[in-house]
């Protein structure tokens, strides 16, 4: 019977579970991140010893009660990772030419998914993603955004943590702004749970 996959917050029980998940073959970009570019305005360095000053500034942010996404798992084991959180959290957004506020609505970004490099093609990033639109809503969101690669060709797995089109496209998204022609906002607007249908 194959593993379950599961989706739980990050949380400092859960630290060792994304260190894990970061270290593994394939994961030099989010190691060199660690999900802290996007959060922090100004210039921002990754990878090598900035990759350590990032990882420290992620663990006192879930050490101090911020979750800043989920760890997904198969099994007990780690095998992938989604940044989300209000939109205001991501310092860098505000000031992006491409990923600018598009309004005053009041929503939550998603960043970043990952997934552990032997089990990509598994549908695990839809899995991932399932589970943070069901989190969002858990916590009240009403609008959730993406900003996803749209084109032709695919690019190299180091250069797609934003998702692609189709991937949101499948749950729900819709394209509300374009700013580049290779990237673009998607949203997706979220119903409470147990709400009608036609609420």
């Amino acid at each position: 019977m194959a593993d379950r996959f599961e989706t739980h917050p990050l949380t400092p029980e859960r630290w060792a579970d994304l260190e894990a998940l970061f270290a593994a073959p394939g994961g030099s970009i989010v190691r060199g991140c660690m999900c802290m570019y996007y959060r922090r305005s100004g210039k921002v360095t990754i990878g090598g010893s900035a990759g350590a000053e990032n990882k420290q500034q992620l663990c006192e942010l879930v050490d101090a009660g911020t979750t800043p996404g989920l760890v997904g798992y198969l099994g007990v084991r780690p095998v992938g990772w989604i940044s989300l959180g209000p939109r205001e959290d991501y310092k860098k957004l505000a000031k992006s030419r491409v990923m600018k506020p598009v309004d005053d609505a009041e929503v939550w970004s998603i960043v970043c998914t990952y997934v552990l490099k032997s089990e990509r093609g598994k549908g695990l990033q839809h899995k991932l993603l399932s589970g943070a639109i069901d989190y969002a809503r858990e916590h009240g969101v009403r609008v959730l955004e993406a900003y996803p690669v749209d084109k032709d060709e695919r690019s190299h797995d180091d250069f797609m943590f934003f998702g692609a089109r189709s991937l949101y496209e499948r749950a729900g998204f819709t394209e509300v702004a374009r700013r580049s022609p290779t990237r673009i906002v998607m949203r997706r607007r979220l119903r409470p749970r147990g709400r009608a249908a036609s609420s």
